[in-house]
């Protein structure tokens, strides 16, 4: 029996005095893509936070590969959310990305040709090449975004931990990230993001993770995402927006 790249017990989280999330306990298989769902201020960027050791966690543990995460670093990589980063900072493409290697590099060692050729092909992958010597702030935020998920491919990790990588993005990035997840599935990779189209959840993702200041359901996307579950992790209501009738491809479940 495989372990699991992610496991949560437990936890509970709070901002200043006031409590965040409470009692999220889940288990998600390897190699599968993961969509953390629920309103604004459900806790969702939050809860990454805390799986990465960003935040402080009030109760609960978090294990990774079944062990600490402080014990598999490199088999973890996080991509923020894109407005957490200083854009205007002078530094370039090929820089950032290599920051991807560092990990894996001793403190007195620079990034090799091998680096470097790591680098070039995360940036390929993401159509980001022609960009690497330009100033990341002269970028597009679609481009800064592309950028950044370069940087978390060279790391070479096991588990993605994304925050809205979709968000704000044009559709020249979205299908980019989507052609990443395609390669980092054929990989085994395991990819756990939190997302916020509902309609899209579907196509891009296997497995789904509903919160709203705790857990409201945990499981593959076709047993989980349900109407009834959709509406308790929204307030009781279908969210504006979305398309029922669309959400699976085939089997007309919604």
């Amino acid at each position: 029996m495989s372990v699991s790249p992610l496991r949560v017990e437990n936890l509970a989280m709070r901002y200043h005095t006031q409590p965040v999330l409470e009692g999220v306990s889940f288990d998600i298989p390897a190699g599968s893509s993961v969509a953390i769902l629920g309103p604004n201020g459900a806790g969702k960027s939050t809860l990454l936070k805390g799986i990465m050791g960003l935040a402080p966690l009030m109760q609960g543990k978090v294990s990774v590969f079944g062990g600490a995460l402080t014990d598999q670093r490199l088999k973890v990589a996080y991509v923020p959310q894109r407005d957490e980063s200083d854009w205007d900072f002078p530094i370039q493409v090929m820089d950032v990305v290599l920051m991807g290697r560092h990990g894996h590099l001793k403190f007195w060692q620079r990034p090799s040709s091998v680096d470097r050729a790591l680098a070039k092909q995360a940036l390929q992958k993401l159509d980001m090449l022609p960009y690497q010597n330009r100033q990341i702030s002269q970028l597009s935020g679609g481009q800064q975004q592309r950028v950044f998920l370069a940087r978390a491919l060279v790391q070479q990790a096991d588990l993605y931990l994304m925050d809205e990588p979709f968000a704000g993005v044009d559709m020249m990035t979205e299908k980019a990230i989507v052609g990443l997840f395609e390669i980092l599935k054929q990989q085994q990779k395991t990819i756990v993001c939190v997302h916020h189209d509902l309609n899209t959840v579907a196509e891009y993702f296997d497995w789904v993770i509903l919160i709203n200041h705790g857990l409201i359901a945990s499981g593959p996307v076709e047993t989980t995402l349900t109407p009834e579950i959709i509406a308790k992790t929204y307030g009781g209501r279908i969210p504006l927006g979305l398309k029922l009738g669309t959400q699976r491809k085939g089997n007309g479940r919604f």
